[in-house]
């Protein structure tokens, strides 16, 4: 029986159609608005504490090495659990990316920078959508004072 061995570079490359569809349903998924009864406020008060599920429906990392990027993905967890705007999520994205490629898995990282772009939308309802140490759903909504506090206090308190 003839074994194929597909590199992340082909996989990207032959499925780059369905990923820029997948991106696309998730732009429009994140463009939708907070229901009116979101209220900011009582959202400082409800921050659960940090957990990470290292690199969540992904390998921590290869067959010879259980955990290469676990790091990379648990820096990426604080961030999505802090959650904020837009464009720190897509901040915290690309640095995952970087971080993954700086190991040497370049290849990987760009296959994890696309499965975070269309799975971490806080707008699905997810243990790993952006924002969520917050009740859901909290959006793309910058970290006032209390928010900051909030999750100052939480990590405080870390082990």
């Amino acid at each position: 029986m003839p074994c194929f061995i597909v590199s992340a570079r082909a996989v990207v490359t032959q499925y780059r159609p369905v990923l820029s569809l997948l991106l696309c349903a998730a732009g429009l998924a994140a463009s939708l608005s907070l229901p009116a009864n979101a209220d900011p406020k009582a959202d400082s008060l409800r921050l659960a504490p940090f957990v990470s599920d290292g690199c969540s429906a992904w390998p921590d990392g290869t067959f010879a090495q259980a955990n290469l990027w676990l790091s990379c993905c648990e820096t990426h967890d604080k961030a999505y659990w802090m959650g904020g705007t837009r464009e720190q999520r897509k901040q915290a994205d690309e640095a995952l990316r970087d971080c993954v490629a700086d190991i040497g898995q370049p290849e990987i990282a760009e296959i994890m920078l696309a499965g975070v772009r269309v799975g971490g939308s806080p707008w699905w309802p997810t243990s790993f959508r952006w924002g969520y140490g917050w009740p859901w759903p909290r959006g793309y909504r910058a970290l006032d004072d209390a928010d900051r506090r909030a999750v100052k206090a939480r990590l405080k308190n870390q082990p």
